[in-house]
């Protein structure tokens, strides 16, 4: 696998697995929201992807930086105070997230198709 491969592979992964968690994260606010003393909580994976895309392009190996890389559910206190904790928020925010899923989903399974099709044209 060339290193742009692996760069592309470890970067679609990080931020699929980060819009996951940011599922997770964003459906506990909701089920608590009417939880007392519950403080919200968030998924910041934009910032590691990109300290990660920044490492990768300084040489590092992807296996190296996909270990150290991956996002994490943190609490978000300042939410309850700017009205971001709101359900109305956290639904329009859940939406937003599962569109972007859908939209790493579809480019990595165009970009899967691609592979397969370079693949089997080989073999002719």
């Amino acid at each position: 696998m060339s290193n742009t491969e692996a760069v592309t592979s470890t970067l679609m992964k990080l931020a699929m697995d980060g819009a996951a968690l940011r599922h997770q994260a964003i459906a506990a606010n909701i089920a608590n929201a009417t939880s007392a003393g519950y403080v919200p909580v968030r998924v910041d994976f934009e910032q590691r992807l990109q300290q990660a895309r920044e490492r990768l392009e300084a040489g590092e190996t992807p296996a190296s930086v996909a270990a150290e890389s991956s996002a994490s559910i943190e609490s978000d206190a300042a939410a309850n105070t700017a009205g971001a904790g709101t359900v109305d928020v956290q639904v329009a925010q859940l939406a937003q997230n599962v569109v972007h899923y859908q939209a790493l989903l579809k480019g990595w399974s165009k970009r899967m198709s691609i592979l397969s099709a370079a693949i089997n044209e080989g073999k002719r």
